[in-house]
């Protein structure tokens, strides 16, 4: 927006502009304030494998086979599951590549569609869709910690609530401290998670060997529980794309990715295939011990396993789930906060979001506000309808965005892509989302209603907070002193970008 860093440094006090033309120094570039590029490959590989692999995989199997009908036909479903994550990754990958900034989303549609829309899906999601997302993996956390002590009724109410606040603040204070400190903690337990994982693979594999594979066989496999539609379907690819959400959250963070036009999309092509194997053979692992119907009747599918073969080992199912959901946590604060960095740096969101610590060079407003809205949504109770209405825009986002790359190549044909995939891979992509919204919108009217009218709301919002320039005095005077008096509690100002990494949005030029 134009006059965007007028009206940042109009916002700072002596202070701060001493701050802000101290980091902006282009003499002295070790004074400079700027996001830290600390996220290599293997730190993008944990961030991706990391936000997919949470509690959906040690769940959702009970769904997919639920809505499927069949074992075999709910294996197919995670197979091809993993290929519609790895269509959207792959057209992902060509956005972040071409528009090399941080906010997924909401900077690619916002760079394409303007700023309105990307507002919308700005709106949505600091309002209701991460902080819900967030709450509920910290409850799934909070239950698995706390079963062994409640091994015959649910864990308090009051007691899974103020575990879960209590994870959450944590590691909003670990990823305030320090860049490297949460990409440590994502990549230590994604390890863990896939040793869980792998840990169910192996026991599976030698019940397979031992002659137990009943559930597997062709003759017994495509026996239908009962009779498939196309509606029961849909919803079966629904529970399995709920286990790989996730998939996008690298690109939140391009800017602290080193080399990201190398490295984003190598770490999707890493990690996509590595997850989709993964679910598949755990899949295979549980049926190997499991009948359909004992699968059906368990509410934790991980666990059960776990207690029908690994005998007083059993406990160590639960502490996976639990340190699996930590990190799954720790993944979202990570990657949710920029997305407000972003949002506050093109002037959707106020100022002091896209003020970073001026040591740790962390947005420690952004985390703070992510973790207060969790907070919130933990105190409301009863998440059930939030989550509903978090998948409908989260759907819609993946499919507004995935839009925009084919408008985007017929606006701008000779923008520089060092990444373009075939444009089978985006129709294809459209399709299936098509197909997946058009029945949501037929069988759960209400819940997709209720989404767009969340996601609407923000349309005054946006008309009074961002495009009303000439507001009155009174006001303008009120957020200046809000801002300092932010920028003096969490010590922070604005980055100041490194001209030497600088990537613009150039035009092939003609021959």
């Amino acid at each position: 927006m134009d006059g965007t860093e007028t009206n940042r440094r109009n916002c700072a006090k002596p202070e701060q502009q001493k701050m802000l033309d101290s980091g902006g120094n282009q003499s002295g570039s070790k004074d400079r304030v700027t996001l830290k590029k600390e996220i290599g490959l293997l730190s993008a590989c944990a961030i991706i494998i990391g936000n997919i692999i949470g509690s959906g995989i040690f769940i959702s199997p009970k769904g997919v086979l639920d809505h499927a009908g069949s074992v075999g036909f709910s294996l197919i479903v995670w197979v091809l599951g993993g290929g519609i994550c790895a269509l959207g990754s792959l057209c992902y990958a060509e956005l972040g590549v071409t528009i090399p900034k941080s906010g997924g989303d909401y900077s690619y549609v916002t760079e394409i569609f303007g700023g309105l829309v990307g507002f919308l899906l700005l709106w949505s999601a600091v309002l209701i869709m991460y902080p819900t997302t967030l709450a509920v993996i910290a409850l799934t956390f909070s239950n698995y910690v706390l079963q062994p002590a409640f091994p015959n009724c649910l864990p308090p109410y009051i007691a899974t609530r103020l575990l879960a606040t209590t994870c959450v603040l944590f590691l909003t204070w670990v990823n305030c401290s320090s860049v490297r400190w949460g990409t440590r903690i994502q990549d230590i337990f994604t390890v863990g998670k896939l040793l869980a994982l792998v840990l169910i693979i192996v026991v599976g594999m030698i019940q397979i060997a031992k002659g137990h594979y009943d559930a597997l066989a062709p003759q017994t496999a495509f026996e239908f529980i009962k009779d498939p539609s196309v509606g029961q379907i849909a919803l079966a690819f629904l529970q399995a794309s709920f286990a790989y959400s996730g998939w996008n959250f690298l690109n939140y963070v391009t800017e602290e990715v080193v080399e990201p036009r190398k490295n984003l999309p190598r770490a999707i092509y890493i990690s996509i295939p590595l997850v989709t194997l993964v679910y598949t053979l755990t899949n295979i692992a549980y049926f190997s011990s499991m009948s359909p119907q004992e699968l059906l009747d368990s509410n934790a599918v991980a666990v059960t396993f776990g207690e029908k073969l690994l005998g007083v080992f059993s406990w160590v199912m639960p502490i996976s789930v639990a340190l699996s959901t930590f990190g799954g946590i720790n993944g979202y604060l990570f990657t949710s906060s920029r997305l407000c960095f972003s949002g506050a740096r093109e002037g959707h969101l106020p100022y002091l979001l896209a003020m970073i610590h001026l040591k740790s060079c962390t947005p420690i407003p952004a985390l703070l506000v992510c973790c207060t809205a969790t907070i919130v949504i933990l105190c409301i109770g009863d998440t059930h309808n939030l989550i509903n209405y978090v998948s409908f825009i989260n759907y819609l986002s993946y499919g507004v965005t995935i839009a925009g790359l084919l408008y985007y190549r017929w606006k701008k044909p000779k923008l520089f892509r060092p990444i373009k995939v075939n444009l089978l891979v985006p129709c294809s992509y459209l399709v299936f989302w098509a197909v997946l919204l058009g029945f949501s919108l037929y069988s759960e009217p209400v819940v997709c209603g209720m989404g767009l009218v969340i996601m609407l709301t923000g349309v005054p919002i946006y008309f009074i907070g961002v495009q009303w320039k000439n507001k009155p005095h009174w006001i303008s005077s009120a957020v200046e002193r809000v801002t300092y008096l932010g920028q003096r509690l969490c010590y922070v100002v604005f980055p100041q970008d490194d001209p030497s990494e600088i990537q613009p949005l150039t035009e092939k030029s003609e021959l």
